[in-house]
C-alpha cells in the first residue's frame, strides 16, 4: 500500500511560518460590486473610521514625518486555486504590489496569512508558497512576516491566503479620484477581461480554440515609468473585481464628475469578445489582474500612452478611451458601436464570485 499522502495537519510543525506584527486596521478600497460597497459604507467605514477611511482608493496613504507611505492589505479566496497564466500565489502577491502602485508607491515590503484546511496537502501548499516567492523576486518585494491557521475539514475550502504591504511614496502628487478633474483624459494600459475568462473557463471545463489566460502581473514599474517622465497623475486604478465599469464608477464618484468612454476604443481580444459572448457576459465588468486606468490631464495623454507602450506586456497595447466631464457627479456612459450611449453602474453583484 502506498502511503498516505502528507497534509497540513501532519506536517505543520515541519513548515512554520513566522507570526504577523499586530498593526491597526485601516479600510481600503479593493472593488467589486454594489453588494460589496454597501458593506463598506454601512459596516466597515463606520466602525473604523479614521482620516484614511473616507478615501476610496486602493490603499491608505500615511504621514511618516516628512516620508509617506502606502499600505494596502487584500485576501485571495479565487477558485480553482491555480488556472491558465495563475494561481492563487501569484495574484497575493501581484494583486497588493499592484494596489500599492496604484497609490504611486514603490512597493517594498509583503505579509502573507494563510488559513488551511486540515487535509491540504503539503505539497500543494509548497507549490503555492514557490509562486509566491517567484512573484515578489519579479516584483522586487520581500514577503518578510506572516501566520498561519488551520482549520477543520470541510470548514475553509481548501486554502485563503491574506496579504498586506507597504510601499514608499517618493513623489508630491497626490493621486486619487479627489484629483481628477474634468477635461481629463482616460487611459488604459492594455486589453481587458482575460483574468476573469481564465478563471471561468477553468472552471467550467470549458475548451476554446486557444486557452485563455490570466494577465496577472505586476504594473509598478510602469507606473514608476510614468512618474519618472514627470507626469501630472491624478488617479490610477487596477482593473480587478468589478472590472473596467465598476472602477471609472468609483473613480467619477470619488470625484464629483462624470466619465464618458467609447466601446470602439476599448481594447478586448477577440478571444475574450467570443467567450464572454458565450457566457453572456459583458468585457467591461469582467476583472482582470495585470491592467490599470490612468487618469491625467489630456494634454499628456499621447506622452502617457507612448511609456505604457513601452511596459506592454501580452495582449492588445494600451489605449485612450475617454474623458472625464462636468456632468451628473458618478455617472459613467459608454458610447456603444453604432454611437448609442448607456449608463454603465456597478455590478448589483459578483458577476463571476471568487476570481481574486
Amino acid at each position: 500500500m502506498s502511503a498516505p499522502t502528507p497534509t497540513v495537519a501532519a506536517a505543520l510543525s515541519s513548515c512554520p511560518v513566522p507570526h504577523a506584527h499586530r498593526t491597526e486596521i485601516t479600510v481600503g478600497h479593493g472593488g467589486g460590486g454594489r453588494l460589496t460597497q454597501d458593506l463598506i459604507d454601512g459596516i466597515f467605514r463606520p466602525a473604523f473610521s479614521g482620516p484614511q477611511t473616507g478615501v476610496a482608493h486602493d490603499g491608505a496613504t500615511l504621514h511618516l514625518g516628512a516620508s509617506r507611505l502606502a499600505f494596502t492589505t487584500d485576501a485571495h479566496v479565487v477558485s480553482p486555486l491555480f488556472f491558465p497564466g495563475s494561481d492563487i500565489g501569484k495574484i497575493a502577491v501581484n494583486g497588493t504590489v499592484n494596489d500599492l502602485a496604484m497609490c504611486g508607491a514603490r512597493p517594498l515590503w509583503l505579509s502573507a496569512a494563510f488559513v488551511l484546511e486540515e487535509g491540504f496537502p503539503i505539497e500543494t501548499l509548497r507549490r503555492v508558497a514557490a509562486s509566491m516567492q517567484a512573484a515578489a523576486a519579479a516584483a522586487g518585494v520581500a514577503i518578510v512576516t506572516g501566520d498561519t491557521k488551520v482549520v477543520e475539514r470541510g470548514k475553509g475550502d481548501g486554502l485563503y491566503v491574506t496579504t498586506a504591504g507597504v510601499g514608499v511614496i517618493e513623489h508630491a502628487l497626490a493621486i486619487s479620484p479627489t484629483s481628477v478633474r474634468a477635461g481629463d483624459a482616460v487611459l488604459i494600459s492594455g486589453d481587458i477581461g482575460r483574468h476573469g475568462m481564465a478563471i471561468m473557463a477553468t472552471r467550467e471545463s470549458l475548451s476554446f480554440e486557444s486557452p485563455i489566460e490570466s494577465d496577472c502581473a505586476p504594473l509598478h514599474a510602469h507606473v514608476a515609468a510614468l512618474l519618472a517622465a514627470g507626469l501630472d497623475v491624478h488617479c490610477l486604478r487596477d482593473l480587478t473585481r468589478g472590472g473596467l465599469a465598476t472602477s471609472l464608477v468609483e473613480i467619477a464618484e470619488g470625484a464629483g464628475l462624470a466619465i464618458g468612454i467609447d466601446e470602439t476604443a476599448v481594447p478586448v481580444t477577440e478571444l475574450v469578445r467570443g467567450a464572454c459572448e458565450i457566457l453572456g457576459l459583458e468585457p467591461v465588468y469582467v476583472a482582470n489582474e495585470g491592467c490599470f486606468v490612468c487618469i491625467l490631464p489630456a494634454a499628456q495623454a499621447a506622452a502617457a500612452l507612448a511609456i505604457l507602450q513601452r511596459h506592454q506586456g501580452t495582449g492588445e497595447p494600451p489605449a485612450l478611451i475617454g474623458t472625464v466631464k462636468a456632468g451628473p457627479a458618478g455617472q459613467v456612459t459608454l458610447r456603444s458601436v453604432i454611437g448609442a450611449e448607456r449608463v454603465l453602474d456597478r455590478l448589483s453583484g459578483e458577476q463571476l464570485p471568487r476570481i481574486c
